[in-house]
């Protein structure tokens, strides 16, 4: 069986972790005895009109040559094949959930044009042009449900590759894209609240990086890394104190596995999505409310007891998800038509 991974790719090169869910599924795949092939396209969202034509280029794809085809984040499910299943990263949620954080004025041509991408989305990704629909979490389903009336079966991603260790417990790691959905903001804020030396490690580029280097200024123990290796921000997790991690109603977020998997308590938010369903309040981790000074009472609690957050960490680490890729792939595989 011949597979295509259908998928958009940033025109600036950007990759994040929805590229690492790409090659694990590709890998997964493999591993059940098919032959994957990963099938890009670029995906420009700098304005209605590219994002119509980048809607026109996954609708024109030719993917005759396979077998089956899974498509995965937006607008990627508008590739045309009879064998089709959809692992569904996300819609684009400025005009879903984010419109109104994204747009002040709600204009009429606005708001048509959020009507045309939601009747597209519901149209493209309904039975029968998608047989099925998976989802990296409940956070998304719950959107696709709300927004588009489709229901979907939750399937949540293993864990990228790389070695995962557990080491000491020594800082505050915000491994992130530095965009204000991820609201790095918060954990500056809280760290005005928070006595003593803890450091916080900020690693990562985006579009709102100079406004939280700003907003940081003037505290010595908050350093930004840019870019980091794939090894090296193994080797923060493995030596972090805790993740901090507090997106706004994120889709999933491999931050929050990884600090499990490195034997490391997560802190984020009650609104923060996916990770807020991932993290027991307590026992691996803290949910705080969405505010400087309770984030800052979380952090407070670890810094002053190491054990305490090594405890969360190796209970994080015991009660994590096992899925592995191959078992993703076989999933997705059996929801195709003749799959193995």
């Amino acid at each position: 069986m011949k597979v295509a991974l259908v998928t958009p790719f940033s025109p600036t090169g950007e990759k994040g972790g929805a590229e690492l869910l790409y090659q694990g599924l590709i890998d997964g795949l493999r591993q059940n005895g098919v032959q994957a092939e990963q099938i890009r396209c670029v995906s420009d969202e700098s304005s209605f009109t590219s994002i119509q034509r980048t809607y026109l280029a996954f609708y024109d794809l030719d993917v005759t040559a396979y077998d089956g085809v899974i498509s995965t984040k937006a607008p990627s499910y508008l590739v045309r094949h009879p064998n089709h299943v959809c692992y569904l990263l996300h819609t684009m949620r400025s005009y879903y959930d984010m419109f109104d954080q994204e747009f002040d004025l709600h204009s009429p041509s606005l708001l048509r044009q959020r009507e045309l991408l939601h009747t597209l989305d519901s149209g493209a990704l309904a039975p029968p042009r998608t047989r099925k629909i998976f989802t990296i979490g409940e956070e998304v389903a719950g959107r696709l449900k709300a927004w588009n009336g489709l229901e979907a079966e939750i399937l949540r991603p293993a864990l990228p590759p790389g070695r995962v260790d557990r080491g000491e417990y020594r800082y505050l790691p915000i491994p992130s894209r530095l965009h204000r959905w991820k609201r790095i903001d918060l954990a500056i804020k809280a760290m005005s609240h928070v006595n003593g030396k803890l450091r916080v490690k900020i690693t990562g580029a985006g579009e709102d990086a100079s406004r939280f280097r700003d907003l940081a200024r003037g505290d010595s123990r908050i350093r930004f890394l840019g870019w980091v290796s794939r090894k090296r921000l193994l080797r923060l997790y493995a030596n972090a104190l805790a993740v901090i991690f507090t997106p706004l109603r994120e889709d999933f977020g491999f931050v929050t596995t990884e600090a499990f998997a490195s034997a490391k308590p997560v802190v984020t938010c009650t609104d923060s999505g996916e990770p807020a369903r991932l993290v027991r309040d307590g026992q691996t981790g803290y949910v705080c409310a969405p505010e400087p000074e309770s984030l800052a009472q979380a952090i407070g609690k670890l810094a002053a007891s190491p054990d305490r957050a090594r405890s969360l960490g190796e209970y994080a680490r015991a009660t994590a998800d096992s899925t592995t890729w191959a078992e993703v792939g076989r999933r997705l595989l059996m929801a195709l038509e003749a799959g193995p």
